[in-house]
């Protein structure tokens, strides 16, 4: 007799990556230390900043920077030990379905997640593709392309509204009972926020963007909200959360968190285009 199949993770739990994973932000980390910081000043008035991101890629090519050497850039970043504890437990020891919802790209987020051994503890990252090309140049496309198919959210810049991505997760879910915990601290996250509903919650960072929307407009949001100002309160208010929100959490010893570094999460983007 074929066994049942296992129960959906009851709690669906999405992260922003910068300045939430992270504690810092992933395109200013690898402009600043790799020495275009100039080239950033310089072009940031000009241009929006999914393109300006590809351009500064280029210029970190042109420096004879290689998708390498960024790798490297990246892995000498710190990540908070409580951020790292509370995506293991939750993932691992708790079964939530982890993701990543994130206006970085793929080639970062992965080459953090992958260098401190979590990787492998979220189903799914939704974020601007990245690729090297053929002359070894790291490219980045926005994950919405504004000029084809326009996502029509003025609250989101055009290359990514994190709330329709938020629908489609919520409306893949295979099993509708599921609930909802979502991670941020800018003011992408906002529109996400507006898609929870009752039974959900989100946890803004304390005194960042998404916070103060959500402090000005309370009424606009069905979700509790539970803020946090450091690694150490993310992972407490987190697994305090999913723990309320699933009937036996189980104790985090009995289980194996080397599954975290074993698979590969989805990624999830539109057909890649590479920009002009």
């Amino acid at each position: 007799m074929a066994s049942a199949p296992a129960p959906a993770p009851a709690v669906v739990v999405v992260f922003d990556f910068d300045r939430t994973i992270i504690d810092w932000d992933s395109d200013d980390w690898v402009i600043t230390k790799l020495g275009a910081a100039d080239a950033f000043r310089r072009l940031r008035p000009t241009m929006r900043w999914n393109p300006l991101m590809d351009r500064m890629m280029a210029e970190l090519h042109a420096r004879g920077k290689t998708p390498e050497d960024i790798r490297d850039c990246l892995r000498s970043a710190p990540l908070d030990a409580h951020v790292v504890s509370a995506v293991k437990t939750a993932a691992a020891a708790l079964g939530c379905d982890l993701k990543v919802v994130s206006d970085a790209n793929t080639f970062f987020i992965e080459t953090v997640l992958a260098h401190h051994g979590v990787l492998g503890c979220f189903s799914e990252i939704v974020t601007n593709p990245a690729t090297v090309d053929a002359d070894g140049r790291l490219r980045i496309s926005p994950f919405h392309d504004s000029a084809a198919a326009p996502h029509g959210c003025s609250l989101c810049p055009d290359n990514m509204c994190k709330g329709k991505i938020i629908e489609r997760i919520q409306a893949t879910a295979s099993d509708k009972k599921q609930h909802f915990i979502y991670i941020g601290d800018g003011k992408g996250d906002y529109c996400p926020s507006l898609k929870l509903g009752e039974g959900d919650y989100v946890m803004p960072k304390e005194n960042y963007p998404l916070w103060n929307l959500i402090c000005n407009n309370k009424q606009l949001l069905k979700a509790e909200v539970h803020p946090w100002n450091s690694g150490e309160e993310l992972e407490k208010t987190l697994l305090k959360l999913v723990s309320k929100m699933i009937a036996a959490p189980a104790q985090a010893s009995q289980f194996d968190y080397s599954k975290c570094e074993m698979s590969n999460p989805a990624i999830q983007h539109p057909a890649l285009r590479v920009p002009h």
